[in-house]
């Protein structure tokens, strides 16, 4: 118990005021005590303000009150968050505050899936293609690209991925020229801890299931950084990628391995590892953000190659 409060006394120590605000009132509101994480946010804001640490707390209520099935609270909080971030931003880059770019892309979110989830998803659908032509230049596009294609992407035509050049000896080609195959896209990023447990998982159904023709493509993309966060020029990440790739994901075998910031914002990568099944045809029978199963997969893979 006591080692217990001595991190999380050591995490408050480390934590400026404004992340410490937004520590509190996340773990409040995901744990769905919202009476805490409003009385802490309203203590904040009378003392500073709508700053965008106080509009990033107020996501995170939004947040949980989704995780609570509270569709209607959510989506009040959520409207609340994104006219008082427009109004802060006004004409500025929504990109020179991280914070304000975390309450948007959350606001736009939330607003989506309790839309969706409250039956009327061909509202969510289109202001979810509204928003991400709006900010298609910021950081948020992938985050709501990723809630569209949850609603819409599987059942159409899989969207081009852009054959940019690769990791590995194999060159990258264009989806077209795998028509004929099944094929399971595996996003992936250097630092993900789960893409690193998630690799095992598709070795495996690469193993069971590249004889009958399925195929695996592992796109990446650059993040301005290596190990520890340190910022990095293009070539020397490009570097740490390689290593990266040759010491986790080398199970893969001479798999294309496009780099493009472009695929993953198509594709809506805004959590990895992200899985997306493509059938022979080339339409999308799975998108899944996250990790997922071994057998979860094998289920979704086997009708593909049934059928081809």
């Amino acid at each position: 118990m006591k080692a217990r409060w001595f991190a999380v006394f050591l995490l408050c120590f480390c934590l400026s005021a404004e992340s410490l605000i937004v520590y509190q009132v996340r773990i409040a509101a995901m744990a769905g005590d919202f009476a805490r994480a409003r009385q802490t946010l309203q203590l904040y804001q009378k003392a500073a303000g709508n700053t965008p640490e106080y509009l990033e707390c107020l996501s995170w209520v939004a947040r949980g009150e989704l995780r609570s099935k509270n569709y209607a609270k959510a989506e009040e909080t959520a409207a609340e968050v994104r006219k008082l971030t427009l109004a802060r931003l006004g004409k500025g880059n929504l990109d020179a505050s991280p914070a304000l770019a975390t309450a948007l892309g959350a606001s736009i979110e939330v607003q989506s899936q309790a839309a969706a989830a409250t039956g009327r998803r061909d509202q969510a659908v289109g202001f979810l293609r509204d928003e991400v032509t709006r900010w298609k230049s910021t950081s948020i596009r992938a985050r709501i690209q990723k809630n569209l294609n949850l609603l819409s992407l599987e059942g159409k035509p899989a969207p081009a991925l852009e054959a940019a050049p690769g990791l590995t000896n194999r060159q990258p080609q264009p989806l077209a020229k795998h028509l004929g195959h099944p094929v399971l896209l595996f996003f992936w990023a250097h630092w993900c801890v789960d893409c690193k447990n998630q690799v095992a998982i598709v070795t495996q159904l690469q193993q069971r299931f590249g004889k009958q023709g399925l195929e695996v493509i592992a796109p990446t993309q650059h993040y301005g950084y290596v190990g520890g966060g340190e910022d990095a020029p293009r070539n020397v990440e490009t570097a740490y990628m390689k290593a990266v790739h040759a010491r986790f994901y080398s199970s893969l075998g001479d798999v294309e391995v496009p780099v493009s910031e472009e695929n993953f914002s198509v594709y809506g990568v805004s959590s990895t590892p992200t899985l997306v099944l493509i059938d022979a045809a080339g339409t999308v029978r799975l998108y899944n953000p996250g990790n997922a199963t071994l057998d979860q997969l094998a289920a979704r893979i086997e009708p593909l190659l049934a059928r081809r």
